[in-house]
């Protein structure tokens, strides 16, 4: 089944849909989601992307993102691919939106429009092994040192997220 994004201005109006590889291609903006799960250590799960991902594979990253579908709220799709992806779900808390642009490997390029939740959840995961290949809690600290000494293990966005709103997702839930 074709995936479609939602295609949309910096105001987030909707400006119609596109196929969503199509969309990366063609680097145009669109509605994206990123969950931070903590659990009661105040420690992230962070994931692997699987290996057969069309962009990004194998690299970490947070918790779960992806994309509402068109009639969805952001937070609607939060809830959908946290189940998706890593088979759990979870109160979610909205924090902030960012927009940002990224180039990626194949030539292709990230312009989201990017809502951020957080969430808590002390369990283990169920990870889609088409989504996920692996999942660890790490401390921000941590993790901090360590996508500094190897940023390229990790996803453009997630980078980003990291660098410059970190403050926004170490708030208490």
């Amino acid at each position: 089944m074709e995936e479609f994004v939602v295609l949309v201005d910096q105001d987030d109006q909707k400006l119609g849909l596109m196929e969503k590889q199509q969309a990366h291609v063609a680097g145009l903006l669109h509605r994206a989601f990123s969950v931070f799960v903590f659990n009661s250590e105040g420690k992230l799960m962070i994931q692997q992307r699987a290996a057969d991902k069309y962009h990004s594979p194998t690299l970490w990253t947070n918790t779960c993102c992806s994309h509402p579908r068109d009639n969805e709220s952001y937070e609607e799709a939060a809830h959908r691919r946290l189940i998706e992806e890593m088979g759990f779900d979870c109160d979610l808390d909205y924090k902030f939106n960012f927009t940002y642009k990224a180039h990626l490997d194949n030539n292709l390029t990230e312009h989201e429009l990017d809502y951020v939740f957080i969430g808590l959840f002390d369990g283990e995961p169920k990870l889609n092994p088409k989504e996920v290949m692996a999942y660890r809690w790490i401390d921000l600290e941590d993790l901090k040192s360590d996508i500094e000494a190897n940023p390229q293990d990790y996803t453009a966005w997630f980078k980003i997220i990291f660098e410059h709103y970190v403050s926004y997702i170490e708030t208490k839930i």
